[in-house]
């Protein structure tokens, strides 16, 4: 795969190497993206798709939510997959019941731990560390294997936070999450939090769990990393709510190209994957998007197409690696490279010297459509 990566050298000193695990959250988290609704048919079809993606583990959903949750954490349990399939539930009996009727053995467990949160549905602090201790205590004895997840942890106070994370695995949690539920934590205070936090449970596994409200979900997430982190969680093509979740095979192509982190994601799968869970889920991405973005191997640019014969020279990764075909494609911003490399591609008979005329007839059709010349427009030019 290194071969494939054209990174340079300029990164070397910042590796991190090693490994980490990818936690997905499409099918809880993210159909919390506004509009979107996944039958539980459509949930197993995805939880197959991110399987043969090698995510390691994958959030079915929350059971408690519908009959149609509780359905698809059925269907995906009982999928057979490669991967820990893990429920969702909050630190109330009901939702635990439930977790242990359906069989599932590893579930994270929310509760919310910031004032602001713990003040807006009239909890105190005292109540819900109580909450949280028997919600652990309850896991631990039905053998689910709970992630303790403090919804809102990184606007949580510090002593408290330390207290509620301490209580939980004294209480039986075997994992802790790290939760930036609004994305208001910056890079550095993730690491900070996260290497505090390794210190409080003192050597339980930790996850980050990180929303993308100010950019920064990608940074953060390799920051959690670089501090210990053993589980990052994310979904595909960052669906979420308001600005999305992170986004896993983002994640997954920066901690190994940039860091040389190993993920187990297979990346010539990820555009096939992303594509398709776009469409069950009915939404757009912007075609520049990092990874999956339709436009990212195609080249408009005539300076650019006078390098297309080298790919490393105008690409940070080849598109081979993730499954992409690259392409040139005709528009304002064309040059004479451009003509030619189209030309040939198409068999046309335009002879060089007519060239420039073409180049000038495609630029001033890109002009007026506002758009790309295609292909049956440009045999239309050239046959004139």
């Amino acid at each position: 795969m290194s071969d494939l990566i054209w990174t340079g050298s300029l990164n070397d000193r910042y590796a991190i190497r090693g490994e980490v695990g990818l936690y997905d959250t499409t099918l809880r988290d993210g159909e919390q993206t506004v509009g979107v609704v996944l039958s539980p048919e459509e949930k197993l079809e995805i939880a197959r798709l991110l399987d043969g993606l090698g995510i390691r583990r994958i959030e079915a959903g929350f059971p408690r939510v519908s009959e149609d949750d509780r359905r698809a954490v059925e269907l995906i349990a009982g999928a057979g997959l490669s991967a820990e399939i893990w429920g969702f539930s909050r630190a109330v009996p009901a939702d635990l019941e439930l977790l242990v009727e359906l069989g599932v053995e590893a579930s994270v467990i929310e509760s919310p731990i910031s004032d602001l949160k713990l003040d807006a549905i009239g909890v105190s602090r005292g109540k819900m560390l109580e909450r949280i201790a028997s919600a652990m205590r309850f896991a631990d004895e039905h053998g689910i294997r709970a992630a303790f997840f403090g919804v809102d942890s990184t606007r949580a106070e510090a002593d408290f936070y330390r207290q509620v994370y301490e209580t939980a695995v004294e209480a039986g949690a075997k994992e802790v999450a790290v939760v930036d539920t609004l994305g208001i934590a910056s890079p550095e205070a993730v690491a900070d939090l996260v290497g505090a936090t390794l210190q409080y449970v003192d050597g339980v596994p930790v996850h980050f769990h990180g929303h993308d409200d100010f950019g920064l979900a990608t940074a953060s997430a390799v920051a959690a990393v670089r501090a210990g982190a053993a589980w990052i969680h994310g979904t595909i093509n960052g669906m979420g709510e308001r600005a999305g979740n992170a986004d896993l095979g983002e994640i997954a192509i920066a901690l190994r190209a940039l860091y040389g982190v190993e993920t187990g994601l297979r990346f010539d799968r990820v555009r096939e994957t992303a594509a398709r869970i776009q469409e069950l889920s009915g939404y757009g991405l912007a075609p520049w998007k990092p990874l999956t973005g339709e436009t990212l191997f195609r080249r408009e640019s005539g300076a650019v197409a006078s390098q297309f014969h080298d790919p490393p020279s105008i690409e940070p990764y080849s598109s081979e690696l993730v499954g992409a075909e690259r392409a040139i494609v005709l528009g304002k911003k064309s040059g004479l490279d451009s003509i030619r490399i189209k030309v040939e591609e198409l068999g046309l008979d335009v002879p060089e010297e007519r060239w420039p005329t073409l180049l000038a007839q495609v630029k001033e059709l890109g002009t007026r459509k506002r758009g790309l010349v295609t292909d049956d427009e440009l045999r239309e030019l050239a046959g004139g």
